[in-house]
C-alpha cells in the first residue's frame, strides 16, 4: 500500500512541478556549463548502492573539491545553486528515484556510502527500508 502511495505521489508530483523542474534547468544552464542532475551515489534499501537524482547546486566535480558535507557559504556552490538550495528546490528531482523504487516519500534520508560503512550494528536497521524524500 505505501509503495501504491510512493508512485501515485510522485508521479503527480513531477506532473504538476514540471514548469517548475524546466526553470530550474534553465537557471542552472544559464549559471554553468555543468550537466542540470547531479547524480551522487548513495546507500539504499538492504546497503543497496543507487545514483540520486538531485538538481546540481555545486561546480562540476564539487567532490572531488570537498568533503560530502556543505555549508551555506560553501565556496563550490554555483550562484543560483544558492538560490536552489535554500527553497531546497535541488530535492525535488527525487520523486524519479521514488519512482524507480530506489526511494520512498518518507524514510530515512539516504546516506552517503562513507557515512553508511560508520553504522554501528544498531544503526544498520535503517538500511531495512527505503530511504525516503522526507525523514
Amino acid at each position: 500500500m505505501k509503495r501504491l502511495f510512493d508512485i501515485i505521489l510522485a508521479f503527480a508530483g513531477l506532473v504538476v512541478l514540471f514548469p517548475l523542474f524546466v526553470a530550474v534547468a534553465i537557471l542552472i544552464k544559464l549559471d554553468s556549463k555543468s550537466p542540470v542532475f547531479y547524480r551522487g551515489v548513495r546507500i539504499g534499501r538492504f546497503g543497496k548502492p543507487f545514483k540520486i537524482f538531485k538538481f546540481r547546486t555545486m561546480v562540476a566535480n564539487a567532490e572531488k573539491l570537498g568533503g560530502p558535507s556543505t555549508s551555506a557559504d560553501d565556496p563550490r556552490l554555483t550562484n543560483a545553486g544558492k538560490y536552489i538550495r535554500r527553497y531546497n528546490l535541488d530535492e525535488l528531482p527525487q520523486f524519479i528515484n521514488v519512482l524507480k523504487g530506489e526511494m520512498s516519500i518518507v524514510g530515512p534520508r539516504p546516506e552517503v556510502p562513507q557515512c553508511a560503512k560508520l553504522f554501528a550494528e544498531e544503526e544498520k536497521v535503517i538500511l531495512t527500508v527505503r530511504p525516503g524524500i522526507l525523514g
